[in-house]
């Protein structure tokens, strides 16, 4: 699998929280949000809404005198032979909240050994997932996730890909040229939500946004019947402005 080169992602600043949780391990009886901006070398708009997010996903405590210390997220994903189960449990809440807070259900997805996989998902009653009568992986031309991991292949990962997964027609709005495929991911902005209107399924409205940790290339997607295609739009955004804690849990 070859990669692009990696874009300016919906959650630009995960250094900046590498760095402060950094320096908030270094100091186990307590730091000040001045100290951690010191020694993180944080330019001083961005420490403020990178302690509030911390804090509110539980990686950072405060103490007495309003100290900063690490939190139990974080000492639970350091637990060794727990990790994996730990980080999926705290995935898992992060999509629960994101369900409720953007209103649809919500699809992590990885582009793993040259295949689509949704790792994890949440739905509900009242946001039921989409129907996968096909399996995403022979439709990532058709899906908003599906094309959103495609836009972080260069066109060598892509045209193997398509290789092993023909374009199909799945509804009058299915791509199923190529050509205009690529040519739709070349011009996709890394910073705008990816949309499926009724290409994969009728009666679905799709949006999805990268997670690009490392040399990952993953998603945040959601999905919306068709008679709430009105609040897509909006709803991708919020999806955007969310995926910070997602990509964070996928690089700690």
């Amino acid at each position: 699998m070859t990669l692009k080169p990696e874009p300016t992602t919906p959650f630009h600043s995960v250094q900046y929280v590498l760095r402060v949780l950094e320096t908030v391990s270094r100091h186990a009886s307590g730091v000040s949000d001045a100290q951690i901006a010191r020694e993180a070398g944080l330019p001083a708009g961005h420490l403020t809404p990178l302690l509030t997010m911390l804090h509110r996903e539980g990686y950072v405590e405060q103490i007495t005198g309003g100290a900063y210390v690490i939190g139990d997220s974080l000492v639970l994903l350091g637990s060794g032979a727990s990790r994996e189960r730990a980080l999926e449990a705290k995935l898992q809440e992060t999509l629960s909240e994101i369900r409720d807070s953007v209103g649809a259900a919500i699809y992590l997805s990885r582009y793993v050994d040259g295949e689509v996989r949704v790792t994890q998902y949440a739905d509900s009653p009242h946001t039921p997932k989409v129907n996968e009568y096909v399996d995403f992986r022979s439709a990532a031309h058709a899906s908003a996730l599906g094309k959103c991991l495609l836009t972080q292949l260069d066109r060598n990962g892509r045209r193997d890909h398509l290789a092993r997964h023909k374009i199909t027609r799945f509804t009058s709005r299915t791509i199923t040229s190529e050509k205009l495929l690529f040519s739709k991911l070349d011009s996709q902005p890394p910073t705008v939500p990816v949309l499926d209107l009724q290409e994969y399924a009728v009666g679905t409205v799709c949006a999805a946004v990268p997670l690009t940790a490392g040399s990952a290339v993953g998603c945040l997607a959601l999905s919306l019947p068709v008679e709430h295609a009105h609040r897509l739009r909006a709803a991708a955004e919020k999806l955007n402005r969310k995926a910070a804690p997602v990509v964070l849990s996928l690089v700690l």
